[in-house]
């Protein structure tokens, strides 16, 4: 994969999934640019992304906010020109409740995070893609918004929801040399570990581990490259040959 002369923005880029595909990206030879909430470990990988021949730029934002947001894209453009690959990353995961525990201001919170930040992120940076004739959108989703997992309805929803919007936006926007689609990581590694490959026993999957970081920056990566070309509108799910739940 060659990334040369392209630029790559990644929401949630501070750990775990996001981290890795911003290492990924800068790797293969593209600009970066990293967007979080948390400021000192935001701080931390872009140190980490120095170490490439790669420019590099990042942003503290709450993808909330959509001002803030539009912020971030134009200052985004004047230093790199344009945004090639949007990976929205950003989200709320950390849940465990039943349905009816579940207060109605978590289910608006979630639903703020995970579904209109990765609208409000897309918004802003497609009328330029659409501009260029080329875009690659990928957003992160998760199993559990294809088989809907117990104790995480409002979780499960989201990531629904961000599947359908990936199916229905690549339709829209096919035409104009854009490709949007969605991975959904089963169980990945916690994102405590700073090793962006390491795995460990899970029950969850007949492989009987959890996924790493860098191979769902692989992933990733392989949707916004050329040899992904013809891919767009899927939902590919990389989960280690799942157990359903």
């Amino acid at each position: 994969m060659d990334f040369r002369n392209q630029t790559a923005l990644i929401t949630g880029a501070a750990v775990g999934i996001g981290r890795a595909a911003a290492l990924k990206f800068a790797q293969n030879g593209a600009d970066v640019i990293v967007s979080d909430i948390n400021e000192e470990k935001l701080n931390a990988v872009i140190e980490e992304l120095k170490a490439y021949p790669v420019r590099v730029k990042g942003f503290v934002c709450n993808v909330c906010d959509e001002a803030r947001i539009h912020e971030v894209i134009r200052e985004s453009i004047a230093c790199f020109g344009k945004i090639d690959i949007l990976v929205n990353n950003a989200a709320l995961w950390r849940c465990w409740s039943s349905f009816v525990e579940t207060p109605v201001d978590e289910w608006k919170k979630f639903m703020d995070v995970n579904i209109m930040g990765t609208v409000y992120f897309t918004k802003a940076v497609l009328p330029g893609m659409i501009e260029n004739k080329y875009g690659r959108i990928i957003n992160i989703a998760s199993v559990a918004g294809v088989y809907g997992n117990a104790n995480m309805v409002h979780y499960s929803a989201t990531k629904g929801a961000v599947i359908a919007m990936t199916k229905a936006l690549a339709k829209e926007v096919a035409k104009d040399g854009v490709t949007v689609n969605s991975v959904s990581p089963g169980s990945v590694s916690p994102s405590e570990n700073g090793d962006p490959n390491y795995s460990q026993p899970s029950e969850l999957s007949f492989m009987g581990r959890t996924g790493t970081d860098m191979e769902n920056a692989g992933l990733i990566c392989y949707l916004a490259s050329e040899e992904a070309a013809y891919i767009s509108g899927q939902n590919i799910q990389i989960d280690g040959c799942r157990k359903k739940q």
